[in-house]
């Protein structure tokens, strides 16, 4: 009797291979994960090296701003505080001037030389002045202006026109083409005579109307 050996089940064959098939499947599976995981690393740490480098440019760029405005806020002062600085050292010498003439003012053996001493500090002051744009208005014997002058009083004088600054009590000045203080003045007055001629030139115009 003969025996015959036992074919093997189809499915007793795939039994044998499935092991190998998953085992490659999932080596291959780990080898594209870690592969995808190296990319995604490499790329955290590209970005974070990006975001420092960043952060280090936008730290060094606040620190150069707070020097410039620091730097700016000193200069602002400086200019405020010490804008007079150049005037007053172009003023000083004129003090000097001053202190010299003070020395010799009570002696009465010098009392020209005194005041030709007080008369060159008052010159060299007027010319500082001029170069600061500082002008002082010329007002004796011009006529009256509201936008340069300020009347102190009238005065009745025949000799000139009216409303003609006959003295000046205190100086004007402009400074460039502002007025800076207006002058005071005396001004002359209408006489009697030109009130008259004003009233006769009045009645003269209103009968030559009432005639047409």
């Amino acid at each position: 009797m003969t025996k015959h050996k036992k074919d093997k089940h189809p499915d007793d064959q795939n039994k044998n291979v499935e092991p190998e098939e998953i085992k490659s499947e999932t080596l291959e599976n780990e080898e594209s994960d870690s592969g995808s995981a190296d990319i995604l690393d490499s790329k955290i740490a590209e970005l974070e090296s990006q975001v420092k480098e960043l952060q280090d440019k936008l730290l060094r760029k606040a620190a150069e701003f707070e020097n410039y405005k620091r730097r700016t806020e000193n200069d602002q002062f400086n200019l405020i505080n010490y804008a007079a600085e150049s005037f007053i050292i172009k003023f000083l010498p004129i003090v000097d001037d001053f202190e010299r003439s003070m020395d010799h003012i009570d002696d009465i053996e010098n009392n020209k030389s005194v005041k030709d001493g007080i008369k060159l500090v008052y010159e060299k002051l007027l010319k500082l002045l001029n170069e600061q744009g500082v002008k002082k208005m010329q007002t004796k014997g011009e006529p009256f202006n509201v936008d340069y002058h300020d009347a102190l009083m009238q005065r009745k004088d025949n000799s000139v026109p009216p409303h003609t600054v006959l003295e000046e009590v205190e100086s004007g000045y402009l400074y460039r083409d502002k007025v800076i203080r207006h002058a005071k003045v005396i001004v002359s007055e209408y006489s009697s005579a030109d009130e008259n001629q004003v009233s006769n030139d009045d009645s003269s115009d209103s009968s030559t109307e009432n005639e047409k």
